[in-house]
């Protein structure tokens, strides 16, 4: 029970295993991370974790209005915000290394345009990029082929939906290539972040200004590297 009578802003994330916060076993996650820093902070939007291992656009696309619209505070009402991760689970080539995606780019790019009107419709939306993988330690579950161009290819197609929809973008795949370390910061599988990775991610997410904004909370100097 929450001890104001004022409801306060709900930031709802939608997504696959990242949200969940698969591999991090230290913090929970970047998500977990993220709600537990703003909890400390007065007045900041509360959040709601709402990930599910092995979702794709198609499975978040047929879920996100249920997710709030029977669960206490969020009944008869909509929240504040929705935070989107999600897409690397359609990028997966099934069955060998030439199979076919879970979800082709064109396929991916069609869909995402039709979720954002909707949800923009409803909601203030920002949307994550795509993490990249270790291609060397493939396939995923003896069947999956992950591969960093197919990602990169759907993460430019995400960029453009989200310029259209005039909705904030955050890329990962590149930036998170750039960094030396970012190997190490993999699960055994190689698709799933560790600690680390998770830790990475989420000190680039508290540092994307537009959810600051959003959140009502002070600008950072992101001109600041990420340390880890």
């Amino acid at each position: 029970m929450s001890g104001a009578n004022e409801v306060p802003r709900q930031l709802i994330v939608l997504g696959d295993s990242g949200v969940h916060g698969w591999g991090d076993r230290e913090a929970g996650g970047w998500c977990q991370r993220l709600r537990l820093r703003w909890m400390n902070l007065p007045n900041a939007p509360v959040v709601y974790p709402l990930g599910v291992r092995g979702d794709g656009l198609e499975r978040v696309a047929a879920r996100w209005r249920s997710e709030w619209s029977c669960r206490g505070e969020l009944r008869r009402q909509t929240p504040g915000g929705l935070l989107l991760s999600v897409g690397l689970n359609d990028t997966a080539r099934v069955g060998r290394i030439d199979g076919r995606p879970q979800l082709d780019v064109e396929a991916f790019s069609f869909g995402l345009g039709q979720l954002l009107k909707e949800l923009t419709q409803e909601v203030q939306v920002f949307v994550l990029g795509l993490t990249a993988v270790d291609e060397h330690v493939m396939p995923f579950a003896g069947c999956l082929w992950y591969g960093n161009r197919q990602i990169a290819a759907t993460e430019a197609v995400m960029a453009e939906q989200c310029r259209e929809a005039d909705v904030p973008f955050l890329p990962m795949h590149q930036e998170m290539q750039e960094e030396p370390d970012w190997l190490t910061w993999m699960e055994p599988d190689g698709i799933h972040l560790n600690a680390d990775g998770h830790r990475w991610l989420d000190q680039r997410l508290d540092q994307w200004a537009p959810l600051r904004e959003w959140a009502g909370l002070a600008p950072l100097n992101t001109s600041t590297p990420i340390s880890m």
